[in-house]
């Protein structure tokens, strides 16, 4: 054995015992601390077990200070056979009572701040988690099924795939002058009108006079309605109304009916048919055939056409005379009534007639519709009578104060030997009279424009206001002569 160096104080742990053997006392040497022999504690015998000593609630011992330069003491040797002393149940744990370090490690603390779960909750929180995943990955797989469909939709599956070249979207306004904005400014005025009689119904267009609810629209667009039927106005909006006829004249083929109770009308803008001029740009608005705010354009094709519509030329007042513009907007059956607007969406005519195809045989079952051949009523006339229906229920028509021979071949109109009542042909005391015309003349031109038949010389004396005054071109006698003639007034039909 090695010697130990004197004055080191180091005590050589004994070497391990077998369990179960007797353990030797530990032997006192001079460098040997006194702490580490124990002499106060008895050691019991080998083969007698210990008494176990009751308990005893010991004071903390105080804290072991070593003096400097002195090596700390060394921790005394467990005893061989000593159990282990348990304290009662009762007792209050002590953590310095009996400490032993040689004592068998105790089992982890468990925390009891929070219950432990069951089974059964541990497997509800795992259908949460679950379900939670299921979820979320659905979410994610249909983005990107989205993504990837629409990616396939717009390139293909893959080959040859086929893009078209399209414009971009563009502004949704258009310059005034255009078409486009001509109908846009020009629609909320336009009206649909649902004529329901006794006997016939039809549809036709007018548009919005004023503020009060005068609207203007075609005589025979409205006559089907006679005295007792209905006449329904749908706006551009949708909204339908009740009207009632203020006035109406078949001569000049115009009507005046008026609604109630509507508000925020907008009245069409009139403007000046003596300022046309050929080939300017129109537009066309009508409901032909029942499809309401239709929207055509052309140019005006000629001025002063004279037409005529309805019944049989010189039968009565149911025949129109209209000093017309003529127009290649199409117009079809339904856009009777409606406006005929120039560039800057001002009314300059009330479409009323067109020329329809004729097949060959005379019978006039061709084509009815619109071959490019369309005539309006000047704006400048419509203007006056409309007023006139509106301020008397009735309108004024010129008159020369003669009565014309209608079956007249001859170019020119002839006046006739005798009246219609059997009585002069000239009325006594009429304009003609006091300008000098006699039975059998043939007046050749109106205001220095060349007539060719009875029609057009109505149509254009219907140009004109009761007292204007016009420079007639005759022949009489086989001479040439000129006349001046104050028109007269009667009132119409």
């Amino acid at each position: 054995m090695p010697e130990v160096p004197e004055g080191r104080g180091t005590a050589i742990p004994a070497p391990p015992t077998p369990h179960g053997s007797p353990t030797p006392a530990p032997q006192e040497g001079p460098d040997t601390p006194r702490s580490a022999l124990s002499p106060d504690v008895p050691v019991p015998p080998c083969d007698a077990p210990a008494p176990v000593p009751a308990p005893v609630q010991a004071p903390a011992p105080a804290p072991h200070l070593d003096a400097p330069g002195q090596p700390p003491a060394a921790a005394p040797a467990p005893p061989a056979d000593r159990p282990p002393v348990s304290p009662p149940a009762s007792a209050t744990p002590n953590p310095w009572q009996n400490y032993d370090p040689w004592a068998p490690v105790p089992a982890p603390l468990q925390q009891t701040s929070a219950a432990v779960d069951t089974e059964g909750a541990r497997r509800r929180r795992a259908r949460r988690v679950l379900l939670l995943g299921a979820l979320l990955l659905a979410l994610v797989a249909g983005g990107i099924g989205g993504v990837v469909g629409a990616y396939l939709e717009r390139n293909g599956v893959g080959g040859d795939v086929v893009a078209l070249p399209q414009a971009e979207e563009e502004p949704a306004g258009r310059a005034p002058g255009t078409v486009a904005g001509i109908a846009a400014r020009a629609l909320p005025s336009v009206v649909t009108l649902h004529v329901r009689g006794a006997e016939e119904s039809g549809t036709g267009t007018g548009f919005v006079l004023d503020e009060r609810g005068h609207i203007l629209t075609n005589n025979h667009v409205v006559e089907p309605a006679g005295a007792g039927g209905e006449i329904s106005v749908t706006f551009q909006s949708g909204d339908t109304a009740e009207a009632t006829v203020v006035g109406r004249d078949s001569g000049y083929d115009l009507a005046v009916v008026e609604v109630s109770g509507v508000g925020g009308l907008r009245p069409m803008p009139l403007g000046n048919s003596d300022s046309v001029q050929v080939g300017d740009p129109v537009v066309a608005i009508g409901a032909p055939f029942d499809l309401e705010g239709t929207v055509t354009s052309g140019i005006i094709s000629a001025k002063e056409r004279p037409v005529t519509a309805g019944g049989e030329s010189g039968e009565g007042s149911d025949v129109s005379y209209v000093d017309a513009l003529q127009t290649d907007a199409p117009i079809n059956p339904g856009n009777s009534g409606g406006p005929l607007l120039d560039s800057r969406a001002r009314v300059i005519g009330i479409n009323s007639a067109i020329r329809s195809a004729d097949d060959g045989t005379g019978s006039g079952t061709g084509q009815a519709g619109s071959i490019g051949l369309g005539f309006a009523i000047p704006v400048n006339q419509a203007k006056r009578v409309a007023e006139e229906l509106i301020n008397t229920g009735r309108a004024t028509h010129p008159v020369i104060g003669v009565t014309l021979d209608m079956d007249y071949t001859g170019d020119g109109a002839r006046i006739g030997t005798k009246g219609s009542d059997g009585g002069p042909a000239v009325t006594d005391g009429g304009p003609g009279d006091r300008a000098g015309l006699r039975a059998g003349d043939v007046i050749t031109a109106v205001d220095g424009r060349r007539i060719h038949s009875g029609d057009e010389l109505i149509v254009r004396t219907r140009a004109h206001r009761p007292g204007d005054r016009l420079q007639l071109t005759l022949k009489r006698d086989g001479g040439e002569r000129k006349l001046s003639l104050v028109l007269g007034s009667s009132d119409g039909g």
